[in-house]
């Protein structure tokens, strides 16, 4: 299975039916912190509801389609990060993260946006990468800008949560302009 060493204290980590208790446990506990920007929270209420989801994640990955995976900072689920469906095509993929509220603050993010960023780039031969937040989500914001993406635009009214509709910020980074760290 995928695993990707990030630094000493971060790795990224294929998730399989094993793991669902851990994941649903970094979920739960921070459910009310995740609500505010994620709109699959309130779906999540058992580890059995990851039953059905992680083959999906696993079938992703063996079809070359991208992943989502769980990062571990020093040894212990922290967040997720995903790779959204790859565009072979046009040589682009998107990426999502979020982490749990106790592990802000330690750079885990950033610096492991970075490592997928040389994996994408280096490994996948990836032209394109983007990410797109909440505009009022700022810390998943200070990612991209601190990385050096390129802010493209507002997508009005771009993503449904709960109750209302949120604008969405697009960033991009391309392989030519990637510094690797």
């Amino acid at each position: 299975m995928f695993s990707y060493k990030v630094d000493k204290d971060i790795s990224i980590e294929l998730l399989q039916q094993h793991h669902k208790e851990e994941l649903f446990q970094l979920i739960d506990t921070n459910r009310s912190y995740l609500r505010k920007w994620l709109l699959w929270v309130d779906k999540r209420t058992a580890a059995e509801d990851f039953e059905a989801i992680i083959p999906m994640w696993i079938k992703n990955y063996a079809d070359n389609n991208g992943f989502d995976a769980g990062i571990r900072y020093k040894g212990k689920l922290v967040g997720m990060i995903a790779l959204h469906y790859i565009d072979w095509q046009n040589s682009s993929t998107s990426i999502g993260y979020f982490i749990a509220e106790d592990s802000q603050g330690h750079g885990i993010v950033t610096r492991t946006v970075s490592a997928l960023l040389n994996y994408l780039f280096d490994t996948l031969k990836i032209n394109r990468a983007e990410i797109q937040c909440a505009v009022h989500n700022y810390r998943s914001i200070a990612i991209p800008e601190r990385l050096g993406f390129v802010k493209e635009g507002i997508k009005r009214d771009g993503q449904w949560l709960y109750d209302h509709y949120e604008d969405l910020v697009t960033y991009s980074m391309l392989s030519r302009d990637w510094n690797k760290e």
